[in-house]
């Protein structure tokens, strides 16, 4: 099944900025007892084996083990409300690793899934700020972050030669607003945690 896909994503946690999970390829522990991740795609143009899934949108939920490269990941997958059903399956397969790509790297280390949802989300890049909205569930805003010593229009800091499926190159952020509510027994305010953003270009 050849495919490719281009967009933005964006990632709230509930670490610290910058946190040690994304510095360490998975292997040093989170800030917190658990990582509990958000990790929200827009996808700006896209085919998956002659399906146009072009200004759709997916969000994947994980919570892990502290070091998350133990596996055991419990994950959620949310697909876009608008997507209509062979949509909806092509960026299923995609985001869930059976089409191969980078998500499937994570696969092994997924020990269930929560579920899979079709819920409205709203997604959006306006300069250094980036949001996600899935339903009523989760609500999340992050800012790029500059060096205050570059003023306002400086360049944003960021991180590279990553170890992430979405890009090796991140910019480093902090959430203004990251919250959920019953999202599978879970809810949270992360608000002032860590974040990321970054453009992806995947194919297989």
């Amino acid at each position: 099944m050849p495919w490719s896909l281009s967009g933005t994503y964006l990632e709230s946690c509930n670490c610290d900025v910058v946190c040690p999970c994304t510095t360490s390829g998975l292997t040093a522990p989170a800030d917190q007892e658990r990582c509990q991740v958000t990790f929200a795609f827009h996808v700006d143009s896209g085919n998956v084996d002659g399906v146009n899934v072009a200004d759709r949108n997916v969000v994947v939920f994980v919570d892990a083990p502290r070091v998350m490269a133990e596996g055991g990941w419990q994950v959620a997958m949310y697909l876009d409300a608008s997507a209509d059903d062979d949509q909806a399956e092509a960026l299923g397969k995609v985001f869930s690793g059976r089409a191969g790509g980078p998500m499937a790297a994570l696969t092994p280390l997924i020990a269930e899934v929560l579920g899979v949802e079709r819920v409205r989300i709203d997604y959006r890049d306006d300069g250094r700020r980036h949001t996600a909205r899935v339903g009523d569930a989760i609500d999340i805003e992050i800012e790029d972050q500059v060096a205050p010593q570059f003023g306002e229009d400086g360049p944003v800091m960021g991180l590279t030669g990553m170890f992430h499926p979405v890009n090796s190159t991140l910019a480093i952020a902090r959430s203004t607003r990251a919250t959920g509510k019953g999202v599978y027994g879970r809810s949270w305010d992360f608000s002032g945690g860590n974040g990321h953003s970054a453009p992806f270009t995947w194919s297989a």
